[in-house]
């Protein structure tokens, strides 16, 4: 194996879910932070192994959404992912199933949007790339082409791709893929992926309605100048933050701020996405005012998903249950209500 100059192997420059780490990563302050947090991980990952007796089952209560809050284990993820999604349910309620989805009859217009998408799936991650043995993109692309034909009236949209991706990379487990997947865009994200994009679009405008109800500065600026929330956070839906916040960060490796973001996604909801949308604006607001035009203003929104805030992942956690304040699912489904009437009003 070819070595670097000091002396490390090539297989260091890639973390464990595969990403490359950048030419300038700072190795010394990594292995210094990862020595010291090992002891917070472990001691993490009896708890949960206490919690779960052995038996790989679980019920809703506080005390697990407190565990939940504070990050599951890698070891024990993708279980309490399909647990609490009601994927493995789901997956036992259906034996066989995603292998009949495969071995069916194909939508050959469909086939060939997911191929086309293939090699734009997480390039600087070298477990997809054609030379990997075994290479994720055949993974993907199976799961991808049995979610197409499992819900046709969604079939397949560019975004899909990294949420399966993701799925695959956690998981190591096609079907469980396929059944998280189903739960992220039949349930969690109702009408976030068909050709309409209604779902979408309507969040995309309920966070417009929540920013001018707690960050009223940002939602006056918008306005201003115009600038439609889609444009700067569609993104940040679409991929539910993937390949926006740091997967695996250059210090803090262990605490994965996306990964911590989904733990909470598929135990809570869809309203932790408004929670860190709102944790990004509301920490950011001076910097986000200080634009004084419409290009300023999305260039300020790209710039405030990267930094010291979101890669320290554990007080970037803690900040989305404080900064944005109360935020129940009621409040969001009456503004989901009006939202909705508004853009199918407007044609």
């Amino acid at each position: 194996m070819a070595r670097r100059e000091d002396g490390r192997d090539w297989a260091y420059r890639v973390d464990p879910y595969g990403f490359e780490r950048p030419e300038d990563f700072d190795y010394a302050s990594y292995e210094a932070f990862f020595s010291r947090y090992l002891v917070v991980l472990t001691r993490r990952a009896i708890k949960w192994s206490k919690l779960l007796k052995g038996n790989n089952s679980i019920q809703k209560s506080l005390k697990v959404k407190r565990y939940i809050r504070k990050g599951i284990p890698n070891e024990h993820r993708a279980l309490i992912w399909m647990i609490v999604s009601g994927a493995q349910a789901n997956m036992e309620q259906n034996p066989g199933y995603y292998q009949r989805l495969l071995e069916g009859e194909k939508n050959d217009k469909l086939l060939e949007a997911i191929k086309t998408d293939m090699n734009r799936t997480f390039p600087d991650n070298v477990k997809f790339r054609k030379t990997a043995d075994p290479c994720l993109q055949h993974a993907l692309y199976n799961v991808l082409v049995a979610y197409g034909h499992h819900n046709k009236a969604v079939g397949y949209c560019q975004g899909m791709n990294f949420i399966a991706g993701y799925l695959i990379l956690i998981t190591k487990n096609e079907e469980e893929s396929f059944w998280l997947l189903d739960a992220l865009i039949g349930r969690i994200l109702p009408d976030y992926y068909s050709p309409a994009m209604l779902g979408l679009k309507t969040d995309q405008e309920v966070l417009g309605e929540l920013v001018k109800m707690k960050v009223p500065a940002v939602a006056e600026l918008m306005e201003r100048h115009g600038v439609m929330w889609t444009l700067v956070v569609s993104r940040w839906f679409i991929c539910l933050f993937i390949d926006i916040l740091p997967v695996e960060v250059n210090l803090n490796s262990s605490l994965q701020t996306v990964l911590r973001i989904w733990d909470c996604l598929f135990y809570e909801g869809s309203k932790i996405i408004f929670r860190v949308a709102l944790t990004l604006i509301k920490q950011n607001q001076a910097f986000i005012l200080e634009a004084t035009n419409f290009p300023d203003i999305c260039d300020k929104f790209k710039q405030i998903t990267k930094g010291t805030f979101v890669t320290e992942c554990h007080s970037f956690m803690q900040k989305i249950f404080t900064d944005p304040g109360s935020l129940s699912m009621a409040t969001i489904n009456k503004l989901r209500e009006t939202c909705r009437e508004k853009l199918l009003s407007q044609g």
